[in-house]
């Protein structure tokens, strides 16, 4: 996307009251007399002509009738001074609001077309704060931060590292405008399940034909996907949660690009909406996961992760996972229990049965297609 000049905003507008002025010399009025003509004080027309007090409809029916030209005339000169005025208000709010710009991530909201690519400098940073007020849905900074502040209490991370709300409100941000294109059925908590155990079949699949297979039995168990390059200060690769009571939200980055971390992670966070949203104040919550946690504190993220090791790779199999030792009984389990080979070297290196780097060539990596 290339820079785009700024659309012609003039710091400057004719008041009303410059047309009444003019229209009145011409006729040679004192403000005296056109006070007397209009029926209004004279300290209430120098306020009108000095724009202290608005052309209002009564005074543009009189202003028709005394100066000529039509009420629509009047009103759109006061609409147009006006507009201008809350403008430069708001040019000046803006540029005392530009420090919050270092809070939030505006080169990646750049690169993925959320914001107009532009230099941030000075005389661009006002214009800056409008737009990303505009992204977030907020009026002020301030209802930014008693949003995502109040958000923030509802996190519950996978890693201390977690902690630039700007980084991690802005991610989750564009997935709330992915989701709010999207319609479909309520939850379905069994059609759920039964699409997980699909899903799962299709981990031997490529990106081009499980995705819109994926996206499909998803919605019609009403729960929503969507796919959202990865901001680095964020440190996520995943969220669970719910837009409302029968809404819930799988949001996934490329966090860690392989698939084993991929799959992982999406069957982590469908662990969330089936295991950890039993009451309107489990709803309330907003899990934010990462692959390359080492260690998880929270019990419910121990759970996740317990539930989507098992859904991927049964009990029963796993048992068998410390005596593959090469490529080919890698390959020879996961068709036995039809899942894609790295999901299963992506366990074995967790689980320490071998080294992180043995066997990495049987993951597959994962690039999204399209950075919107």
């Amino acid at each position: 996307m290339t820079e785009r000049s700024a659309p012609f905003a003039p710091d400057w507008v004719l008041p009303p009251g410059d047309s009444i002025l003019d229209l009145a010399e011409e006729r040679g009025w004192t403000q005296t007399e056109l006070a007397r003509r209009l029926g209004y004080s004279e300290k209430h027309v120098s306020q009108l002509i000095n724009g202290k007090v608005p052309v209002t409809v009564d005074a543009a029916q009189r202003l028709e009738r005394v100066l000529g030209s039509t009420m629509d005339f009047w009103l759109a000169l006061e609409a147009n001074f006006q507009k201008h005025k809350t403008r430069l208000e708001a040019a000046q709010r803006h540029a005392g609001w530009v420090p919050w710009l270092d809070e939030l991530p505006l080169k990646e909201l750049m690169s993925f077309g959320a914001l107009v690519k532009q230099r941030v400098d000075a005389k661009h940073k006002p214009g800056l704060v409008e737009a990303c007020l505009r992204f977030f849905g907020v009026a002020s900074p301030d209802d930014w931060r008693a949003h995502y502040g109040g958000m923030q209490m509802a996190f519950r991370r996978s890693r201390a590292e977690q902690c630039d709300v700007g980084a991690i409100s802005a991610w989750l941000r564009l997935g709330e405008q992915q989701a709010e294109k999207l319609d479909g059925p309520g939850y379905d908590k069994a059609r759920f399940e039964n699409a997980l155990r699909t899903i799962r079949s299709l981990t031997c699949e490529p990106p081009e034909v499980f995705e819109p297979k994926m996206r499909k039995l998803l919605h019609d168990a009403g729960v929503l996907l969507v796919l959202v390059p990865a901001i680095p200060r964020a440190h996520v690769s995943g969220v669970a949660r719910w837009l409302g009571p029968t809404r819930p939200l799988i949001q996934l980055s490329l966090y860690g690009k392989t698939n084993d971390k991929f799959w992982f992670t999406f069957f982590h966070e469908a662990a969330h909406i089936l295991l950890h949203a039993s009451s309107k104040e489990d709803k309330k919550s907003i899990f934010l996961d990462d692959p390359n946690a080492v260690h998880a504190t929270d019990p419910r993220e121990r759970e996740a992760n317990a539930w989507a090791g098992d859904w991927l790779i049964p009990v029963q199999a796993a048992a068998r996972l410390s005596s593959l030792r090469s490529r080919d009984a890698v390959a020879d389990f996961a068709r036995q229990i039809d899942v894609h080979p790295g999901i299963v070297v992506g366990r074995l290196q967790h689980d320490g049965f071998i080294d992180p780097s043995w066997m990495n060539g049987l993951k597959q990596s994962f690039r999204f297609r399209d950075a919107s």
